[in-house]
């Protein structure tokens, strides 16, 4: 039996990006129960990608019951609905053989991974304060793609003067704005950019400098958009919302590794069951902007533990 069910989760604080602010994480829960066994999964649907939690149940309410998790990839396209079926399935299996989800993929035993922390978009005065609160992460993050990008940025450069900075334009830029802030990105240490541009409309990449490593997101979902990003970007971000999957998560890692990308792994606002498929494909990332639930104000029953190590991978009690 599949089943799916509507989740409401607190935020912290409200959270903002250039597209708008929440103070909720909606996320969909899939359960497949057979033989007396019930694995979970979950799935936040994204406006982003014309994904509401109507259109996304109405996916998964689409599939036969015994459906497999090979007929999976083919039955639902890239999205936030496969997703929550595939690491259902994922959990089911593991569950029936006694083994953990990382020993059924052929994965090495997983650990602890350094995480980012994202600052949500806001007044340079309120960031600096958040960047200061939040001096003590070894990586920030910071949601940007405003006219007004660079005292935000100073002012949390001058907050946490000692961190690593990666920055999100969410896809607010353009080639000009890019080329103008790209050395002052240099001069205040930022590390890495993402998505400095509109997808589909990110072709400038190939032709301007790039000053520092810049990193595809709304641009890549699975392995077969990655040929396209090659001389465009540097990285690309997985996120299993947008490969359908912990199963195409995998795949899509092993193709950018070949292509010689690096890899960041990362997650919508969800909670430790949306983010715990993900702990195990990050074990190979440059980047693990894995901090989700550090965002909400209330979590699942056997959250993902964080500590100075980072995110640790989940307990069985929650899932894999």
């Amino acid at each position: 039996m599949i089943s799916v069910s509507r989740d409401v989760f607190a935020l912290a604080q409200t959270f903002t990006i250039s597209r708008g602010s929440k103070t909720h994480a909606y996320v969909l829960t899939v359960r497949i129960t057979r033989g007396g066994i019930t694995g979970w999964g979950e799935c936040v649907p994204y406006a982003r990608y014309g994904e509401t939690l109507d259109s996304v149940t109405a996916q998964i309410n689409s599939l036969p019951e015994g459906i497999s998790r090979a007929d999976l990839q083919s039955a639902l396209p890239p999205g936030a609905a496969r997703n929550a079926v595939d690491c259902a399935l994922w959990d089911w299996e593991a569950k029936a053989a006694g083994k953990r989800v990382w020993q059924l993929a052929g994965l090495p035993e997983p650990g602890p991974k350094e995480v980012t922390y994202t600052l949500s978009l806001d007044t340079p005065d309120a960031m600096r304060a958040m960047a200061a609160e939040h001096a003590h992460r070894p990586v920030l993050k910071i949601k940007l793609g405003t006219p007004d990008d660079m005292p935000r940025l100073e002012a949390v450069r001058a907050g946490a003067p000692d961190a690593k900075i990666i920055i999100d334009a969410n896809e607010g830029w353009t080639p000009e704005v890019y080329a103008d802030l790209a050395p002052h990105l240099v001069r205040l240490g930022v590390a890495l950019v993402e998505q400095p541009l509109p997808a589909g409309a990110d072709d400038m990449l190939a032709e301007i400098a790039r000053p520092l490593p810049v990193c595809a997101d709304e641009s890549c979902f699975d392995a077969a958009s990655l040929l396209a990003l090659q001389g465009k970007y540097d990285m690309v971000n997985l996120k299993l919302d947008k490969t359908g999957g912990l199963t195409e998560a995998l795949r899509t890692r092993d193709a950018a590794a070949h292509l010689g990308f690096g890899l960041m792994v990362g997650c919508m606002v969800g909670s430790s069951l949306a983010t715990a498929p993900a702990v195990l494909v990050a074990q190979s990332a440059e980047v693990s902007d894995l901090d989700g639930p550090l965002l909400l104000r209330e979590d699942r029953p056997h959250p993902l533990r964080y500590d100075a190590q980072g995110v640790h991978p989940s307990d069985p009690q929650l899932w894999g």
